[in-house]
C-alpha cells in the first residue's frame, strides 16, 4: 500500500475525533436548551418560524403525537416534490426549459428518495432535473430529511435520559434546531469553502466548448456548492451530476475529497458524544463511539487489502500501471477511493467518487455489507445511532440472559416490549432486502434490468435494494433500474426502511420515558466498559452474518473465488 494512502488515513481519523468531540457537545447544547454562540443570530429567526408556522414551541408531545408530526411532515415532503417535479416546465431558473419529470413512476421513485434521506437516482440530473428542482426540491429536502433523522434520534435519547417523564420533546423544535443552528452555519461556510476550490455556483446557461481535438462538448453548470456540502454533511450523497462526487465541479482536489469525507462523518461520530452529555454520562457515549469506530477501522482495512492487492486477471494481462487502481479515481488513488466507498456506505451518505461496480468482489462486498448491517457504523445522521441504540437494547438483553436477571440500562429496566421493537427495527430493513432481491432475482422484471451475469449479476441486484432500504442510495453499477419495477419497488423499500426503523425507535423512546429509575445492584452490567463495547460491536456483526451470509456467499464470496480460477462476469 502507498505510504501516502496510510497517512491520508491516519490524518482523517485523527482530524475527525479532534472536531466530532466539540461538535458533540455543541449539539448536545443546542437540544438542551443551552445557551450557544449563535444564539443572537438565530434566536430571533427561531421565534418567527414558529409564529409564521404556529408552533407551540413550549409544548410537548408525547411518542404518538412526535411520530404523527413525523409522518405528516414527510408525507407533505413527498407530495410536494413531486407537484415540483411535475411542475417544472412552468417554473423559473430552467434554462434548458427542461419538462415534467416523467414517467410518473420515476417522479414518485425521487421524491420519495430524497424524503427519506436516501437520495437513490434512477435519471440523469444534468439532463432531467432544473436548477430550480434541484435548490426548492432536492436541496430543501436534504436539510429536512436529515434533521428529521437528526430530531427523532433526540427524542429517543430523551427517552433514555429522562426519569417518570410522559413527553419526549416537540417534534417541529427540533427539526427546527437542527436546521438552523446545525446544518445552516456549516453548509453555508462549507459551501464557500468548496466553491474557493473550485466547484461551481452559478445559475448559466449550460456551455458548449470546443476540446483540443476539435470536438464540440457540453459543459453542465449549476448551483453545485450549496448542494454539493449538505449532501454530504445530511448523509443525503446525491450528486448534482450523474458521476458523482467523481465530477470534477463536485469534487475538484483532494482537499475537497477530504473535507467531504470529514462532512459525511463528522455529525454521525459527533452525536455519540452528544448522545453521552444528553445521557449525563459521557462514558455511554464513547462505549458507543469505539464499537462503531473498530467496525469501520476491520472493514477499512478488508477493503483496502483487497483494493491493494487487485485483480489478478488484469495483471496477468500485462497491462502497465497499478491494476488496483482499476474502477478508481485517478486523481485520488485507491486510498482516497476506497476510504471514500467505506465511508459512504458505513454513513447513509452514498456519495460516490469511484465505481463500486469495478472493485474487487470483496473490496465491492464491503460497501454492500455495511449497507446491510443497517449502517449503525456511524450510520446516517440520527439514524445511524437510533440504530446503535436498537442493538444496544438487544446487547443488554442477551447478557441480562447470561446473568440471569432483568436487564438494565441508564438505570431503567428493559423488558420485553423494548427488545421487541429493537429485534423489529433489525429485521424489517433485513426482510425487506432479501425479500426485494429475492423477487427481483426471480422475476423477468427484475433481471431484465442485470447487465452481468452469474454471482457479479446478483450483487448488483442486492446492493441495489440495499442501498433503498439502507437509504444509502449509491449505486453498484450495472443495473438499469429506470424500470417500473424497480423505480416503484425500491421506493417502497426506501419507505419501509426509513419508518420501519423510526416508529419502533420513537415507540422504544415513550415506554422507556415513563419508567422510574433502578438503583445500579451487584448483577448489574456496565454498560461504559470497553467489554460491552466489544459486546455491542460483536453482536452487530453477529447478526449481520447470520441474517446475510448465505446471500453474500452466492454473490461477492463466490465471484472472488471463480476470479482467482481465472473466471470474470
Amino acid at each position: 500500500m502507498n505510504p501516502r494512502d496510510i497517512i491520508q488515513i491516519l490524518v482523517y481519523f485523527v482530524v475527525l475525533i479532534i472536531l466530532a468531540i466539540p461538535f458533540g457537545r455543541f449539539m448536545a447544547k443546542v437540544y438542551t436548551g443551552e445557551p450557544t454562540w449563535l444564539d443572537f443570530l438565530l434566536r430571533p429567526l427561531e421565534r418567527l418560524t414558529y409564529r409564521v408556522a404556529g408552533v407551540e414551541a413550549e409544548r410537548e408531545m408525547n411518542w404518538w403525537e412526535y411520530t404523527k408530526a413525523m409522518l405528516v411532515f414527510n408525507v407533505l415532503g413527498i407530495v410536494l416534490l413531486f407537484l415540483i417535479q411535475l411542475l417544472q416546465g412552468h417554473l423559473p431558473f430552467n434554462p434548458l426549459h427542461l419538462g415534467a419529470v416523467t414517467p410518473w413512476h420515476l417522479n414518485f421513485n425521487t421524491s420519495v428518495s430524497f424524503v427519506t434521506n436516501t437520495d437513490w437516482q434512477a435519471y440523469t440530473p444534468e439532463t432531467t432535473v432544473s436548477y430550480f428542482t434541484q435548490m426548492a426540491g432536492l436541496t430543501v429536502q436534504n436539510f429536512l430529511s436529515a434533521a428529521t433523522g437528526m430530531a427523532v434520534l433526540v427524542a429517543l435519547i430523551r427517552g433514555l435520559a429522562r426519569r417518570t417523564a410522559s413527553t419526549i420533546g416537540n417534534y417541529w423544535v427540533d427539526l427546527t434546531r437542527t436546521v438552523l443552528w446545525i446544518f445552516l452555519p456549516v453548509a453555508v461556510v462549507g459551501a464557500l469553502v468548496l466553491v474557493s476550490q473550485g466547484v461551481i455556483q452559478n445559475f448559466s446557461p449550460y456551455l458548449t466548448v470546443h476540446t483540443l481535438e476539435g470536438a464540440r462538448q457540453t459543459l453542465a453548470m449549476g448551483p453545485v456548492a450549496s448542494q454539493e456540502i449538505i449532501k454530504e454533511l445530511g448523509t443525503n450523497g446525491g450528486g448534482f451530476f450523474n458521476a458523482n462526487s467523481a465530477h470534477p465541479f463536485e469534487n475538484p482536489t483532494p482537499l475537497t475529497n477530504f473535507l467531504e469525507m470529514l462532512a459525511m462523518l463528522v455529525i454521525p461520530a459527533g452525536l455519540t458524544f452528544t448522545y453521552g452529555h444528553m445521557v449525563g454520562n459521557p462514558k455511554q457515549g464513547r462505549v458507543i463511539f469505539f464499537a462503531m469506530l473498530g467496525l469501520l477501522i476491520v472493514l477499512l482495512a478488508v477493503a483496502l487489502a483487497s483494493e491493494t492487492a487487485g485483480n489478478p486477471l488484469i495483471r496477468a494481462l500485462g497491462v502497465s500501471g497499478p491494476s488496483a487502481m482499476e474502477g478508481k479515481e485517478v486523481r485520488f488513488g485507491v486510498g482516497g477511493s476506497i476510504l471514500w466507498a467505506t465511508i459512504t456506505t458505513a454513513t447513509s451518505t452514498g456519495a460516490v467518487n469511484a465505481m463500486h461496480d469495478s472493485l474487487t468482489p470483496l473490496g465491492g462486498m464491503v460497501p454492500l455489507l455495511n449497507i446491510m448491517l443497517g449502517e449503525v457504523v456511524f450510520g446516517g445522521v440520527g439514524t445511524g445511532l437510533l440504530g446503535m441504540l436498537h442493538f444496544v437494547i438487544l446487547t443488554v438483553f442477551i447478557v441480562g440472559l447470561m446473568v440471569g436477571r432483568t436487564p438494565e440500562y441508564l438505570g431503567k429496566k428493559i423488558e420485553s416490549f423494548e427488545t421487541k421493537m429493537a429485534t423489529l427495527a433489525v429485521l424489517i430493513p433485513a426482510a425487506t432486502i432479501l425479500l426485494g432481491a429475492g423477487l427481483a432475482a426471480a422475476i423477468p422484471a427484475g433481471t431484465s434490468s442485470v447487465l452481468n451475469h452469474g454471482p457479479h449479476g446478483l450483487s448488483e441486484i442486492l446492493y441495489a435494494w440495499s442501498s433503498a432500504t439502507g437509504n444509502n442510495g449509491s449505486a453498484f453499477a450495472g443495473l438499469s433500474a429506470a424500470t417500473p419495477f424497480y423505480d416503484i419497488g425500491l421506493a417502497l423499500a426506501m419507505l419501509i426502511g426509513r419508518f420501519g426503523v423510526i416508529i419502533p425507535g420513537l415507540a422504544i423512546a415513550g415506554s422507556m420515558v415513563v419508567k422510574k429509575s433502578v438503583p445500579p445492584g451487584p448483577g448489574t452490567f456496565d454498560t461504559t466498559s470497553s467489554l460491552f463495547s466489544w459486546l455491542l460491536a460483536g453482536v452487530v456483526m453477529i447478526v449481520g452474518a447470520l441474517t446475510f451470509f448465505p446471500a453474500l456467499a452466492l454473490g461477492p464470496i463466490v465471484e472472488q473465488l471463480l476470479m482467482y480460477a481465472g473466471k470474470m462476469f
